[in-house]
């Protein structure tokens, strides 16, 4: 009998984990029968809520599709990376606009915000006053180390981590990393500012039609592309999440070409999920992940604050090439984010909404 094991994490997360690698693996192909909730709650020894609970990630992520009256069956196809839906036009997709209306109508507390300024001035009056680093402080990338550890699986060295004065700067470095005359493979639609960044600085663009979970497979197979630029949680302004099968073809995309993959991870924070959402990043086993976020849309759009994660084998072409760059938010702010990660206030805030959106969304 497979029980849950004594662990820090979840029994509902320990039954996620293991039926999704047994997706992968194959051990349940595509459109098989996955074990009924009974089945599962008898053979782990726990209660049917808890297993349902870890369907409900799996069915959210796209591995499986639930069939009323029927049962659960496998919606995940690790051989070509094609989901069960077919391919549709953007203008089928379904609208987004209450998950988007909902995440940005629940802004940072300003009460919090100032109380952890104030904090900061008093504690750290000399500090504020200290150039910083040129990737950021080390106080602020650790805390970011740590916060992506407890809330997206990734987890890394600081050292891997670069701030930022917003998406748009990193932007501009990671355009001057991969250099001039590459070829860049886009969404379409994406972010407008993404392509002339790129455009700028001597970089070609290919627009990918977008499908209801992703980029259509064709296109994506017919670029020669070399680097993929992709919001998977989110795209932006189509709204499509990438589903599980399409996150596994982008990786296999990239594998297959010795490509690199630039993993915008736009508000991911306001996922509804009970897990960390699953990134490309963590996912990804050559190392070949760029992933990058902000505080924009959690905290304020006033707040230019961004930083990228950089892959281990990119971390000295960076440094000798860009390092040389002073990091262009100040001190003081690096300061202040630190201290709302590493209290606990901004994970606060971020669970409070995901609670208020969850509640808000249609049963």
């Amino acid at each position: 009998m497979n029980r849950v094991r004594n662990s820090d994490e979840t029994s509902y997360m320990q039954i996620y984990r293991r039926i999704k690698r047994d997706i992968v693996d194959k051990i349940y192909p595509y459109n098989s029968k996955i074990p009924s909730k009974r089945t599962i709650a008898s053979e782990f020894g726990v209660s049917v809520i808890t297993v349902e609970h870890a369907y409900d990630l799996l069915c959210d992520e796209g591995y499986i599709r639930s069939v009323q009256r029927s049962g659960y069956f496998v919606d995940f196809k690790s051989t070509d990376g094609f989901s069960s839906f077919p391919d549709k036009e953007p203008s089928a997709i379904f609208s987004n606009t209450t998950y988007e209306n909902e995440a940005s109508s629940f802004g940072f507390p300003s009460t919090v915000l100032c109380k952890t300024m104030r904090k900061v001035i008093t504690n750290r009056e000399e500090d504020i006053l200290q150039k910083s680093p040129n990737s950021g402080t080390l106080e602020l990338r650790e805390s970011i180390a740590r916060y992506l550890a407890r809330n997206k699986d990734i987890r890394v060295d600081p050292s891997r981590i670069v701030v930022g004065s917003g998406a748009e700067y990193l932007y501009n470095l990671i355009a001057s990393l991969i250099g001039r005359g590459t070829k860049v493979a886009l969404e379409d639609p994406s972010y407008d500012k993404i392509s002339r960044v790129y455009d700028s600085f001597g970089i070609s663009c290919d627009f990918l039609p977008m499908t209801k979970d992703g980029i259509k497979s064709s296109s994506l197979k017919a670029t020669d592309a070399k680097v993929l630029h992709i919001s998977p949680f989110r795209s932006y302004p189509s709204g499509i999440s990438a589903s599980a099968s399409k996150r596994h073809e982008y990786i296999r995309w990239a594998d297959e070409r010795s490509g690199l993959i630039i993993e915008d991870d736009y508000e991911s924070e306001f996922s509804v999920l009970g897990k960390p959402v699953e990134t490309l990043f963590s996912m990804a086993d050559n190392d070949n992940v760029i992933y990058l976020n902000t505080f924009s849309k959690t905290i304020s759009p006033a707040l230019r604050v961004g930083y990228m994660v950089l892959p281990e084998n990119l971390l000295w072409l960076f440094n000798e090439q860009l390092g040389f760059y002073s990091c262009t938010v100040p001190t003081f702010e690096q300061l202040v984010l630190s201290e709302l990660l590493s209290g606990g206030a901004f994970e606060r805030h971020i669970n409070r909404v995901r609670r208020k959106i969850r509640s808000s969304l249609p049963t």
